[in-house]
């Protein structure tokens, strides 16, 4: 290798970046082996040159972090992942590492489970009471979801038992059922809302909600399987710490009490076929019943109820695990034996692409159909022009393709002995294929956009948007009405919503005479909105509802706002060079400002901060941090300082007036503490908006 420096921080960086998709965002773009084989080299790079080893290397990490919107907890012990493989012959590889640590050469025995897919969480018992739970973070820190854990019905918040340890932690995974997935995909689709990728994504973004309200509307469960820090009660092995956990009412994918490998997978046969969860874990007596057992598995996955992506082998005596501790983010007792994708060979016979409802172009490959896992698969995405120059993907190659995950089509590698000479490299278009408009590829970004607010391909999102409860908030109309309203043509852009008729909507389909009249109500009602909310709705790139409230309060009217310099909007207090960017670009758009003007003419009226009620200057100029279980959801509470003439940013600063704190405030408490930042209950909290003097 010519420059191992500069391939080792190209491997980091690409890493790395998967690694915020992957666990950040729960958008992975790349296959499991895909990333596995990157690591694997990042892996074999080092061990050549340990000099490139740095703290910030993956190597010597968990993957992960903790999201910013999520409040932070520390777990008592290390949350690490495991070593993979995709290959039954890399268990008898760690088999055989874990005899020379151990210095013996007899067998192990070893407790075999799937490898689910889903979202890492620790739950946190205290004197049998559910105080506590995280998702895996960067191994040391990670988001708290309690609240959205407590919704998942399957779980105790009190441990079953008369006398329930002290402190229990026990690891585990919150995945969707493939049932119920669909179900939840479906009703995504009445609503007229964007469908999940996969039931691990579901799950993640699911748990991941800030409304728990939301996470208790989908079917998520959690089978535990490891422990953490544990006080008052001693296990010596694997198989006895999930039979413990049956008793303390905690799910498992459950221990068989068969011996005998063939009788096991007879009966785990006979229960898939009707329609039953069979027992999956099973303990073997040597790394040979570990590769037997992997290759059941792989043959019933897909009988499953849930997705799995490989078993989990693990060393069954926990003073053995012990005794062979850790490497870097590893266990040494551990290891996860993935299932090779299911591939197949197919033809490319074009490549479009599709635009998205940000305005992002998408390249697609459309393909000679073909079976894949028990699945025709016709076209795959191919993310972006930084991908098809990495992969050289051609109109006419033919490629190797698998689902990543079981689920997501996508196309692994060319087969470049069968490339035509004529072919062609791809090349993403300058211009929109939907509107026309120019695309661009900001600096530091992947993707191209287009920046047309009005490009019909994005038009049905911004609608959706426009029409939303928290920007114009036209209740009736819903995302599948938008829809249908759009494909007829009754509604191209956010003015012809307001030029709608009654005539006009009696002939759709589905809908009578009382929705029609509910709908033109619901419309009406909307005219009067306030001026952040109308900014807001207009779906300019970074303007969330924050940005939108300081906006509105700076500039006054829309029109000095469309007016304004970009110098002038750098200075406003949070907005940075990005955003001020974005939004002085959008109000270019000649279009958008006819539309500006054609709403207003259609009687939209939008109420400016200056004419606000006198009561809602109670707060003004106090910023407060909300943070805890308080009486009223945290969005509602934030709406409510900020209707008062007051700012609620995310985290605890010198800047912060107050900290409003309820039950299981977390670290924003520890940090106002730090800072000597005063911190109120919702008693006073409720005192200030009357206007009572702040303590």
């Amino acid at each position: 290798m010519k420059n191992p420096q500069a391939r080792h921080k190209k491997l980091i960086d690409l890493i790395n970046e998967y690694d915020y998709l992957y666990y950040g965002l729960d958008q992975p773009i790349v296959s499991d082996y895909e990333y596995d084989q990157l690591y694997k080299e990042l892996e074999k790079l080092e061990n050549e040159h340990p000099e490139l080893i740095t703290p910030e290397s993956p190597t010597q990490r968990v993957p992960g972090h903790a999201q910013e919107k999520f409040e932070k907890g520390e777990h008592r012990l290390a949350m690490l992942s495991l070593q993979n493989s995709f290959s039954p012959e890399d268990i008898l590889a760690f088999d055989e590492r874990v005899k020379k640590n151990l210095n013996t050469a007899s067998d192990v025995q070893y407790f075999c489970e799937p490898k689910l897919d889903g979202l890492a969480v620790e739950l946190v018992y205290e004197n049998g009471l559910l105080v506590n739970a995280l998702t895996r973070g960067d191994g040391h820190i990670g988001e708290i979801i309690l609240a959205n854990i407590k919704t998942l019905k399957s779980l105790p918040l009190k441990l079953h038992g008369s006398k329930p340890p002290p402190l229990f932690e026990v690891r585990g995974e919150v995945l969707m059922f493939k049932s119920d997935f669909v179900r939840l995909n479906e009703a995504q689709e009445e609503a007229g809302q964007q469908y999940f990728a996969n039931p691990r994504n579901a799950a993640a973004g699911s748990i991941r909600q800030l409304d728990p309200r939301v996470t208790a509307q989908r079917s998520l469960r959690m089978f535990c399987y490891a422990p953490g820090s544990i006080d008052g009660i001693k296990v010596k092995a694997q198989k006895e710490f999930l039979l413990l956990l049956n008793k303390l009412g905690l799910p498992t994918v459950g221990v068989t009490s068969e011996k005998d490998f063939a009788k096991f997978k007879s009966d785990a046969k006979s229960n898939l076929k009707k329609g039953q969860m069979p027992a999956l874990g099973y303990v073997c007596d040597n790394a040979a019943g570990a590769v037997e057992y992997y290759h059941f598995i792989n043959e019933v996955r897909h009988q499953l109820p849930f997705d799995i992506d490989g078993t989990v082998v693990k060393v069954n005596s926990f003073d053995l695990q012990t005794e062979l501790g850790t490497v870097a983010r590893s266990p040494r007792w551990a290891t996860a034996a993935k299932f090779k994708p299911e591939q197949a060979e197919t033809q490319v016979e074009d490549i479009i692409v599709q635009v998205g409802r940000t305005g992002a172009l998408t390249p697609v490959a459309i393909m000679t159909p073909v079976k894949v896992g028990g699945v025709t698969v016709a076209n795959a995405t191919l993310h972006n022009q930084d991908e098809i120059d990495r992969k050289d993907v051609r109109v006419g190659d033919w490629v190797v393709i698998q689902r990543a995950g079981d689920v997501i089509p996508e196309v692994v590698s060319v087969n470049l002995k069968k490339r035509s000479k004529h072919s062609e490299p791809f090349v993403m278009p300058n211009r929109c294929p939907a509107c026309n408009h120019p695309v661009v590829r900001p600096e530091g970004e992947a993707v191209t956009r287009c920046v047309n607010s009005l490009c019909p391909a994005v038009i049905k999102e911004t609608l959706k948007h426009f029409v939303s409860r928290r920007a114009m908030n036209i209740d009736k109309l819903g995302d599948k009405i938008v829809e249908q309203l759009n494909d007829v043509g009754l509604v191209k852009n956010f003015s012809d919503i307001y030029k709608l008729r009654f005539e006009q909507l009696i002939d759709l389909e589905r809908m009578g005479e009382k929705s029609a009249n509910n709908l033109l109500e619901s419309i009406q009602a909307s005219k009067q909105t306030t001026l952040a909310r109308f900014i807001f709705s207009l779906g300019i790139r970074h303007v969330g509802e924050q940005t939108a409230r300081i906006l509105a309060g700076h500039f006054g009217s829309i029109d000095r706002l469309a007016h304004t310099s970009i110098e002038e909007l750098t200075e406003v207090e949070d907005v940075g060079p990005v955003v001020a960017g974005s939004i002085y670009q959008a109000f270019q758009d000649a279009d958008l400002l006819k539309e500006i003007q054609d709403l207003c003419k259609l009687g939209v009226e939008f109420e400016a901060p200056s004419q606000t009620a006198k009561q809602d200057q109670t707060l003004e100029g106090l910023s407060i941090v909300v943070t805890g279980t308080l009486p009223e959801d945290r969005n509602q509470i934030k709406d409510l300082i900020i209707k008062h003439g007051g700012k609620s940013p995310g985290s605890v600063s010198k800047n912060t007036h107050y900290v409003l704190a309820g039950e299981n405030a977390g670290s924003k408490l520890d940090k106002a503490q730090e800072l000597s930042v005063p911190v109120i209950d919702w008693e006073t909290f409720q005192d200030m908006l009357k206007g009572k003097p702040a303590p």
